[in-house]
């Protein structure tokens, strides 16, 4: 390691320990509008959410802290000056990488929620697919009324986007033995939806056992390939191999009622709008990788 970069992981190794947001105070108190639109996004039906007695989703944990696009007056300058000694650096990119949450009490309707954050971690200097950089992890403790109610890690990856030279293979999705039948179906051009083999449920992705009955019992049928856009983002940055940016992202509800994730083609990346009717394709992009996409328009074709 060069004397420059042990200076930085010093520098950044400092940073440690301090607080990254101080007496936060959560926008909206726990409320019932924002746990039906949180279960009605991922089609989460447990009776538990509503109702008199209702508690919220406990993976709603991060969102009652969030700061929308105004943010938090609370965040630290201790953070904001990590993120510029990276970004200094050359780490000018970011990706959220994965985050870990403890729950220790149900969060209610009516609940205050506040909170603290901490940066807890930084990473020595780490080399990835995506460039090179440093993790960085937060750990926030959130408060309901002043009680203890959960912990939330958040892990990014402040990095220096590593350059292209060549035209990368599309990442392979990662088959296990829950979803193999699935994998299995796409390479027949075939889109297989789960149906509970108790109550005959619906579901997508694939899962162990029913989210409403808890049968593992399940079988499958076949898509028909008809679906519309209910949701979209437009993917920018940071470019990933592979990928040619911009590109639209969907998610398309299916004319049997699940959702599904994938790329929405055969229109330009801003022309894609909610609503849009869509049609099932199979898109192969190498010898071994065919995945299911979505054409814009009634006409499809597999």
């Amino acid at each position: 390691m060069s004397d420059g970069a042990a200076e930085l992981e010093a520098r950044l190794k400092a940073y440690e320990g301090r607080a990254a947001a101080v007496a936060g105070v959560g926008k909206d108190p726990v409320n019932e509008p924002m746990i039906r639109h949180w279960c009605e996004a991922m089609g989460d039906t447990n009776a538990a959410y509503t109702g008199p007695d209702a508690v919220a989703p406990p993976t709603m944990l991060q969102a009652w802290t969030m700061g929308g696009l105004s943010g938090h007056e609370g965040r630290s300058d201790a953070y904001d000056e990590l993120l510029g000694l990276l970004d200094e650096a050359g780490c000018t990119s970011v990706v959220a990488t994965d985050c870990e949450q403890e729950y220790l009490r149900p969060l209610r309707p009516g609940d205050e929620i506040t909170f603290d954050a901490v940066i807890e971690s930084v990473s020595e200097r780490k080399t990835t697919k995506l460039g090179t950089g440093h993790f960085v992890t937060t750990r926030m403790d959130v408060r309901a009324n002043g009680q203890p109610a959960g912990t939330h890690r958040f892990r990014i990856l402040k990095y220096a986007p590593a350059r292209i030279r060549s035209k990368a293979a599309r990442p392979r999705p990662v088959v296990n033995r829950d979803n193999a039948g699935f994998w299995e179906g796409v390479g027949r051009h075939q889109l297989l939806i789960q149906r509970c083999g108790g109550c005959g449920t619906l579901r997508f992705p694939w899962l162990p056992g029913c989210g409403a009955c808890g049968s593992p019992e399940w079988d499958t049928v076949e898509a028909s390939g008809a679906g519309t856009v209910y949701s979209y983002v437009v993917m920018h940055h940071p470019p990933f191999p592979a990928f040619d940016p911009p590109y639209a992202v969907g998610l398309i509800e299916l004319a049997e009622g699940v959702r599904i994730v994938s790329n929405v083609i055969g229109v330009p990346y801003d022309k894609v709008r909610i609503g849009m009717p869509v049609r099932l394709r199979f898109e192969r992009f190498d010898e071994e990788l065919v995945l299911p996409v979505f054409r814009a328009g009634a006409e499809g074709g597999r």
